[in-house]
């Protein structure tokens, strides 16, 4: 099958029901008024199980076996945006300008942060992260594919997900588990192990800006902001997490020498070709 070289003009959104909240419903005003012509498509749950259902019916028991809610919508909008073709945001996503220039390009993904993953860092070779809150792709991208695949595989070989998780007291491992096994961690890794050969652009944010600086994080490129609104993280314990958050406030900061000392930090902005990793 020949791919598409350019994203189709389509929004994919999606949400436990359609009564959405104030800011989810602006949200979703928002880009759709910024694309008049554009097709847009929500699905509630119900949506989504049909989806699953009848487009991956193979898929049907991964996605029913992930323990976490967060997991099965993460694995959904791969598995939509694979399928169809468009972008994916999720419902806390302000856009300042129109994507339509983002659609010459057949995959983009933004940079979300500096990692303090082991795996990815010392193993990979890859400082940082990419963002899974909006993205885009043609239909049948194969980064994509390659992604969907890493998350049935997480589901099913732990021994795999294993290297993601080093140096992680097992006290705090609950609060990574979604991140290496369907979000930006597994993305990442998946970025990581194919190289250039991803073909995925990645968008950066404003020129000249320092990546290190965490105001420059969780955003769209110029084009809009991810606002975090969202809480996927597991219900804990008070005292484990605010000693979980001490103890990874202390990993970004070596991070964010090291990384500052190794100067490996792509300098682009807007939309461009994912660095040769090493």
């Amino acid at each position: 099958m020949t791919l598409a070289r350019t994203i189709p003009p389509r929004i994919i959104q999606t949400a436990r029901s359609r009564d959405l909240p104030p800011l989810a419903r602006a949200a979703a005003k928002n880009l759709q008024l910024l694309h008049p012509d554009w097709e847009y498509r929500f699905f509630d749950d119900a949506d989504v199980s049909r989806f699953i259902s009848i487009e991956f019916p193979q898929y049907k028991p991964v996605f029913d076996s992930f323990p976490h809610k967060i997991q099965r919508f993460d694995f959904f909008r791969y598995l939509a945006v694979f399928r169809f073709g468009g972008f994916y945001f999720d419902l806390d996503v302000l856009l300042a300008e129109g994507l339509h220039d983002l659609t010459a390009h057949p995959c983009v993904f933004p940079f979300e942060e500096i990692t303090i993953n082991r795996h990815l860092r010392e193993d990979l070779g890859l400082d940082w992260e990419i963002g899974n809150y909006a993205f885009a792709a043609t239909a049948g991208h194969p980064f994509l594919e390659a992604a969907i695949e890493n998350c049935v595989r997480a589901q099913r070989d732990r021994a795999w997900v294993e290297p993601m998780f080093r140096g992680i007291p097992r006290l705090f491992r609950g609060g990574f588990d979604v991140l290496n096994t369907t979000g930006p961690g597994l993305l990442t890794r998946t970025l990581a192990e194919q190289g250039t050969a991803a073909d995925v652009a990645v968008i950066y944010p404003a020129p000249g800006c320092d990546l290190c600086d965490a105001r420059n994080w969780h955003r769209f490129g110029r084009y809009g902001i991810h606002l975090m609104e969202a809480s996927w993280r597991s219900r804990q314990n008070l005292l484990v997490r605010k000693t979980g958050l001490l103890w990874e406030t202390r990993q970004r900061t070596h991070a964010l020498a090291a990384t500052r000392a190794r100067s490996t930090l792509p300098t682009l902005s807007t939309a461009a070709p994912a660095p040769k990793l090493a």
